[in-house]
C-alpha cells in the first residue's frame, strides 16, 4: 500500500472526511480553518465554504445536503446555503464543545463532546479535565446521552455488523469496544481493545467491509493502523504527514483510503521544512470500504 499526497489542503485540523458516491466527491471539514471542503477525485475540482463557527463533523442526509456538528450545535446545511440549527448539545456545559460526529447505520447522527481546546482564533487552549460524552440524535431531533461525561478527546465512531460500537479517547491513547443494542439504540459493556499503542495517539477511523478498523495515529504517529474489531494489529501504513486525523474509503470501487491531516500546534520552522502537513493523503489498494449511511 502506497500513501501519496492527493491534495494540498493545508488544513489546520482536517477532520470527518466522507465519500459521496452520487457526486463522486469527498467532503471534509477543517476545524481550525472554519471551512468545509469538497473535492471531485477525477477532475480535482476543489470547492470550499466558510462556516460561522468551528465545524467539527459532517454527514450525508437522505433528503439531500448534510448534517453537521459545529462547536455547540448540530445543523443542516446545503452548499452555498445557511446553517439551520437542528439540535443543541450540552447547553449546561459551556466549556465543552462537539468533536467527533457520524451518521449511524440506523440513520441517526451520533456526536461526542470534549472540553473545548480552542480559543476563539483557533489557537490551542489548555485542557484540565475529561468531560466528554457520546450522544445520539434521531431524525425527529430527540437527543439522548449514551455515556457519562468521562472522556478526554473523543474520536472514532464505527458500528460493526455484529453489533459492536468502536470508539476512542485520544488523551487516554485507548480504543474501546461497546456492545451495541440496535433495538434499544444504546451502548454498554465497554472494554478496552487497544491501549498504549506506541505510534502516536488515536484520532478518527473508519471500518472496511470486513469490519477492520483503520485508525489515524495523530500527534506524530505518521501512520494509519489497521486493527481487527478485537484490537489486533494487522497493518501499519506509513504516511508523509505526521498528524493524520480522519479517513474514509472512496472511489467507484471503494478501494482507496483517503486520509485528512492537521498542522495544529506546529511551528513555522517545522511547516517550512514540512509543507505537506495538513494535506489530503490517498492510499491505494487498501481493501474495500462500505458506503456511508445517510441521516434520516
Amino acid at each position: 500500500m502506497q500513501a501519496d499526497i492527493f491534495f494540498d489542503a493545508r488544513d489546520v485540523v482536517g477532520e470527518s472526511i466522507i465519500w459521496s458516491s452520487e457526486e463522486r466527491s469527498l467532503y471534509w471539514v477543517d476545524i481550525g480553518g472554519k471551512r468545509i471542503h469538497r473535492l471531485e477525485i477525477e477532475s480535482r475540482r476543489h470547492d470550499s465554504w466558510m462556516t460561522p463557527d468551528f465545524p467539527t463533523s459532517i454527514g450525508l442526509r437522505k433528503d439531500g445536503g448534510f448534517i453537521m456538528g459545529l462547536r455547540r450545535e448540530v445543523c443542516f446545511w446545503q452548499p452555498d446555503g445557511k446553517f439551520e440549527i437542528f439540535a443543541e448539545i450540552e447547553n449546561d456545559l459551556p466549556d465543552n464543545r462537539l468533536n467527533e460526529g457520524r451518521v449511524a447505520p440506523d440513520g441517526s447522527f451520533w456526536v461526542s463532546t470534549m472540553q473545548n481546546n480552542l480559543n476563539a482564533d483557533g489557537s490551542p487552549k489548555d485542557m484540565d479535565r475529561a468531560s466528554g460524552a457520546i450522544y445520539r440524535i434521531d431524525p425527529s431531533g430527540q437527543v439522548r446521552q449514551l455515556t457519562p461525561n468521562e472522556y478526554g478527546i473523543t474520536n472514532t465512531m464505527g458500528w460493526t455488523r455484529d453489533n459492536r460500537f468502536l470508539f476512542a479517547d485520544t488523551v487516554a491513547n485507548a480504543i474501546y469496544c461497546f456492545s451495541y443494542d440496535p433495538t434499544a439504540k444504546t451502548i454498554s459493556k465497554r472494554r478496552t481493545i487497544v491501549e498504549g499503542f506506541a505510534r502516536g495517539l488515536p484520532d478518527g477511523s473508519c471500518l472496511d467491509a470486513e469490519d477492520n478498523l483503520w485508525n489515524c495515529r495523530v500527534v506524530g504517529g505518521s501512520a494509519v493502523a489497521k486493527f481487527t474489531a478485537d484490537g489486533d494489529l494487522l497493518h501499519l501504513v506509513e504516511l508523509p504527514v505526521s498528524w493524520p486525523t480522519s479517513c474514509t474509503f472512496g472511489g467507484d470501487d471503494l478501494t482507496t483510503l483517503y486520509v485528512t491531516s492537521a498542522r495544529f500546534t506546529m511551528t513555522a520552522d517545522h511547516l517550512a521544512e514540512h509543507p505537506q502537513e495538513g494535506s489530503l493523503i490517498a492510499i491505494g489498494n487498501a481493501g474495500r470500504g462500505v458506503l456511508e449511511p445517510k441521516f434520516g
